[in-house]
């Protein structure tokens, strides 16, 4: 799963980018107002971490610019600022989280995930869609309790699909999720990939809408 983390101090910076690639998060790191982009997506970010006191503005202003431009992507507020209405001002404003500094890393990743899970409308670390279970923290998928043997493409492709079980996700936004960091995958390659999923899980579970992308069936 791939974050966005908004922070100015180098060393804390350093030290939350180094303990989300241990949990298997990829991570974009920016530094500033200026250099936040104008709208978050998923197609390319599955959470923001926000520090409000940002050497060019207020990270508040920036989550309500967000907002207002109906983003739903999860936000978690990082931040010196204790005060109770602090945190009120930043919950009221659309943030999902509030995590007063100093904290320890490991705190924020259950944050993280706990936020996450909310997301995909999941109670629990297991997620479960008819007969396939998905445990996105190991990167196990079972299906009627059989351990399924997937390339890590083929688990974040399930992943991207079970967030809204028969919802139709586009194919541009499944290309650009398998490599958030880099350049989307091109549709061959995509096809490849979902081709082989339905090889493990039965061709009935995964559905094609022409022209549009693919849904996963409960």
């Amino acid at each position: 799963m791939h974050l966005l983390l908004i922070e100015d101090d180098l060393d804390l910076g350093r030290a939350l980018q180094a303990a989300l690639k241990l949990e298997g998060f990829s991570c974009e790191w920016l530094r500033r107002v200026a250099d936040a982009p104008a709208v978050v997506d998923h197609a390319w970010v599955d959470c923001v971490l926000l520090d409000l006191s940002l050497p060019d503005g207020d990270g508040l202003q920036l989550l309500a610019q967000w907002r207002r431009q109906a983003s739903a992507v999860p936000v978690i507020v990082i931040t010196a600022r204790s005060a109770l209405q602090d945190r009120l001002e930043g919950l009221d404003g659309g943030a999902d989280d509030f995590l007063v500094k100093p904290f320890a890393p490991a705190e924020l990743i259950s944050r993280i995930r706990a936020v996450l899970r909310r997301y995909a409308r999941q109670a629990s670390e297991v997620w479960t869609v008819g007969q396939l279970t998905l445990e996105p923290r190991a990167h196990v998928a079972r299906l009627a309790g059989q351990p399924l043997e997937l390339t890590p493409r083929e688990f974040k492709l399930l992943l991207e699909l079970a967030r809204e079980p028969g919802a139709v996700v586009p194919k541009g936004f499944l290309a650009q999720r398998l490599e958030p960091l880099g350049e989307a995958i091109d549709f061959n390659a995509l096809e490849v990939h979902v081709f082989n999923l339905r090889r493990k899980l039965g061709p009935e579970r995964i559905h094609t809408v022409r022209g549009v992308g693919y849904l996963l069936k409960a």
